[in-house]
Formats: structure tokens, sequence, C-alpha cells
């Protein structure tokens, strides 16, 4: 149970209340029973010592001689009720103090405060004495402490009662009282733990529901029972998640209609492109023998064609990611060596810095591997600024020793930075969306908008994943990290080594990576290949980012 818990919460408070009220009412209880207690055993003492001093004193001459005193004495006193101690104040006589038990109760156990105030005459009575009394301790025990003179003359007589009786059985009711708010505080916790449990059962089962229809399980409801506030919040939940899964069916319906249509389309176009690059590719060939007017509109319709095809091939790769049809085709190869084939295809070689370590080893796909680097280095050339470094790194396994290239775990990164203006923080989150560009006007340019998101793609694919960031310096850096064992080769090697070429439709065998810097998503990088096998004008970047920068 959390400390800040509702249910922590709720059973303190009842704790509070319950343990303030039940102090409260014992101690309320306490003191008026200790009121009643010590004022009955007072009054009873008080009454009987004044009966028997009026008794017994007052019978006295008005000098009595101290064997009559102590007669008296003890004739009042008694060791089971009290004690008594007779002064005989006659100013023509001997003083005299006698006690019923000197062992017990003498002149000198009377406070002070007591004999002035039973020596003191009354002037509102008709100058008489009164009788006086005082709670006080003796060695740890209470008593009480009584004194009246005899008006008219009389001795003056003092009483000491002990009240230990009565602290034994205040002591008890206390002690009865203290169980009494025990047992309340536990009784109240249980009650709060009974009334926690039906009231936060339902707040528990409405956060589970929350927490699977987060998880995407739309068809999740929660039992309404009764009419009371907690069957009303059930109740609005159910409604949320039922519009909450009719909407998300409208989209998802939307959306594979939309995916279906695009991979129609790309399907469709395929046939009749194929032939418009072959006249296209004709057109090129003659294009010197052509009529000078007629040849620039002839090389616009080959530019134009290639970039519709890359655009087709371009289409169809998201379709087969979108499908999850795209299945990798992997190989142990050196990451350094097939970067710097991967830059050497487009002649980058002389615009890129590359800090690559030979014989860092991974199992991947080589081609996808080509199409993500082909993306992040035509980018930093495209959109940043010179000089674009590119660095290749491996990072061991927790536990792990870098350089031990025939580990199957750890990972591999490769970051490439440029010396541009950078990327705009509004801009950052969007980098990798579909046909998503920065600058809105403009829309056609040479990038579909397509080429980080395949690069992300081909990444996942692996178990990967791509960031972007700005440099503490300046620039942008993208950071690519990927497993040296992809996903799909550690869950099902015959799948990983046999795979579908996300590309060209075709089933290859291991190791067999197609030609260098083939890339759909490449758009036009120096030695990628067309459909039509026709190079694209060097240092166009394969990495559209959709004009993110």
């Amino acid at each position: 149970m959390r400390w800040t818990s509702l249910r922590l919460r709720l059973v303190a408070v009842f704790a509070v209340v319950a343990l303030t009220a039940a102090v409260s009412v014992s101690g309320i209880a306490y003191w008026l029973n200790r009121d009643a207690v010590l004022t009955r055993a007072q009054n009873s003492a008080l009454n009987d010592f004044r009966d028997s001093l009026q008794r017994n004193a007052a019978s006295l001459p008005v000098a009595p001689t101290c064997p009559s005193l102590k007669d008296a004495a003890a004739r009042i006193g008694d060791a089971d009720t009290y004690e008594v101690v007779l002064i005989s104040t006659a100013a023509d006589s001997q003083p005299c103090a006698v006690a019923s038990d000197r062992d017990v109760f003498t002149l000198d156990d009377v406070p002070a405060t007591l004999v002035k105030a039973v020596d003191t005459k009354h002037d509102e009575d008709n100058g008489k004495y009164h009788l006086h009394w005082e709670r006080i301790s003796l060695q740890g025990r209470p008593y009480l402490v009584a004194g009246a003179r005899i008006n008219g003359g009389g001795p003056t007589g003092y009483m000491l009662k002990s009240l230990d009786a009565e602290r034994k059985d205040l002591n008890s009711l206390a002690w009865s009282l203290g169980i009494a708010t025990l047992l309340a505080l536990i009784g109240s916790a249980l009650l709060a733990q009974a009334a926690g449990a039906a009231v936060l059962r339902p707040v528990r089962r409405l956060g589970e529901a929350a927490r699977a229809l987060g998880e995407g399980r739309l068809d999740t409801r929660l039992k309404v029972t009764g009419t009371d506030e907690l069957a009303e919040m059930s109740q609005t939940f159910n409604n949320a998640a039922e519009a909450l899964e009719k909407r998300v069916e409208e989209l998802s319906a939307r959306e594979a209609a939309s995916r279906r249509f695009v991979a129609d389309m790309s399907h469709e176009l395929r046939t009749p492109l194929t032939a418009i690059t072959a006249v296209s590719d004709v057109l090129e060939d003659e294009a010197e023998a052509l009529d000078p007017m007629i040849a620039p509109a002839v090389r616009l319709v080959v530019s134009e064609t290639r970039r519709l095809n890359e655009l087709v091939e371009t289409l169809m790769e998201v379709t087969r990611f979108d499908a999850g049809t795209a299945k990798l085709r992997v190989d142990e190869v050196d990451v350094g060596e097939q970067v710097m084939a991967c830059m050497d295809a487009r002649a980058w070689l002389d615009s890129v810095d590359l800090d690559a370590p030979r014989g860092v080893l991974a199992t991947l796909d080589p081609r996808r591997l080509d199409v993500i680097m082909a993306n992040l280095i035509g980018n930093a050339l495209k959109h940043g600024g010179s000089p674009v470094k590119v660095t290749v790194r491996e990072v061991p396994p927790a536990g792990g020793v870098a350089g031990a290239s025939g580990a199957g775990g750890g990972e591999i990164v490769i970051a490439v930075s440029d010396h541009g203006p950078g990327i705009p923080e509004d801009v950052l989150p969007h980098v990798f969306d579909r046909f998503y560009k920065a600058d809105a006007s403009r829309a056609r340019s040479e990038g579909s908008g397509l080429g980080l998101s395949i690069a992300m793609e081909n990444a996942h694919i692996h178990g990967g994943d791509i960031t972007a960031a700005n440099a503490p310096g300046g620039g942008a850096v993208f950071t690519l990290r990927m497993p040296r064992r992809p996903r799909a080769d550690t869950e099902g090697g015959g799948q990983a080594a046999q795979g579908y070429d996300a590309v060209n439709g075709e089933s290859r065998p291991t190791g067999e990576t197609g030609e260098t810097g083939e890339s759909p998503s490449g758009e036009g990088g120096n030695g990628s290949s067309g459909p039509s096998g026709s190079s694209g004008s060097s240092g166009s970047s394969g990495g559209d980012a959709g004009g993110a920068r």
C-alpha cells in the first residue's frame, strides 16, 4: 500500500476522527466520574467528621486537659475511616495537641494554608468558624485533609482521610476507557478498510479498464451496478469507450482504404511506367539528333519519368512496410566498408569525413543499411553544411568488451553530423513523418518527403532506431542505433536468411545484396539504379527529409 494511496488516507481520516471522538468522550467521562467519586467520598468524610467532632469535642470543657482530648480523639478517629488531631486553643489553658495515631497523622502534616483558613473568623457569618478542606499528597498517596474549630471557644480538630481506594477505582476506570478508545480506534480502522474497499474497488476497476483501453483493447467495458455516483462514472466510461471504439474503427477503415488505394495505384502504374521508361530511354539516346528546340523537352520528360518511377517504387516500399511484408536478407558485413561503399557509389567520398574503424562486424541487411545511409548522408549534404562527418562506433553489451566483433550482443551506432543551421525545434518531432516538409512553399521539390520515414522503417525492421538532434556547436546530428543481430535474425534465422525483396518483389538467397546503392528512397544518389538503369545526378541526396531543414 502506497503512503499516498486513497485507501490509506481514508483509513487515516477514519482513525483520526474515531481517535478524537473516543479520546474526547473518554476524557469527559473520566473527569465526570472522577469528580463524582471524589465528591462523594469527600462529602461523606466531611459530614461524618463534622458530626463526630460536634458530638465528641463539643462536650469537652472550655479548657480541656490533654487526657480528655486524647480520649475524644480516640473516639473520633478510626483507622478504617480517618485519623484526627485535636488542639486545645483556649487562652487560659496549656496548649495541647493530641492525635488518634501519631504514626499516621500529626499537626505537621496539616498545610499552613489550611491552618490559616480554619483559624479565620467569617464576619459575614457573625464571626463564626467554618469547616475547610484540601487534597494533598503524602509519600505519593492522595489524602483529604479537613479542619474545623468549635465555635464558642472549643478545641480545633483536623482530619486526614486516605483517598487511595478512590484513586485505584479511578485508575481502573482510566484503563477501561483507554481500552475502549483502543477498541474504537481498531473498529474505525476496520470500518475504514471496509468502506475503502467498497469505494475503491470500482475506482480500481476503472483504472484497470482505462489501462486496458490505453493498450488498445477498445472493447473493454465496466459492469455497472447500482445508481450511485460510481455507477454513473462507470456508465460514462463505457459510453466514452464505445464512442472511441467506433471512431477508431472508422479511422482504421479509412486508413486501410487509403493504403489499399496507394498499393493498388502503385501496382497499376508500374506497367505503363515500364513502357514510358523504355520510350524515354530511346528518346534520351536520340536526344542529340533531335531538333535543338525539342531536346530540352525530351530531357525534361526523361528526368520526370525517372522521378515518377522512383516515387512509385518508394510508395510500394511504404505499402510493404505498412502491410508487414518487408523482410530482411541478412548477412554478416563490415559496417565501415558498407558505409564507405554507399558513399563511393554516390561520389560522396570527397564531401564526407568518414570515421569508421575496420572490423566492426554486424549481421544485417546490406541493402537496407545502404538505404538508411543514403538518406541520412544525402540529407546532411543537401540541407546541412559542410563538412559532413560520419562516425561508426560499436557499443558492447552490459559487461562486454568493445572490439569483440564476433559477439552476438551489443549494438552499432552510426552518427551523421553536419555544420548547417540545424533543425528548428518545432520541426524536430516531425522530421521522420511521412510527406512532412518544414517549408510549405517548397511543396514541389526533388524529394518526396518519404526518405527519412523509410530510413526509420528500415532501422525498425532491424530492431534499431534513428534519432535527430541539434549539436551544441551547431548543425544537426542523426544517430542510427542497430543491434549486431537484427530482431528477425534472432527470432527466426530461416526467415531472415531467405527473405522477400522489399524493392523488386523477388525472393533471393542469403548474401545476394543487389547493386550497390540501390535505393527506392534514395532518390537519385549517384550510382543508384532505377528501373531504367540510368544514373542520377552526382551529389543528390537520398535523404530528402521532406525538406525538413
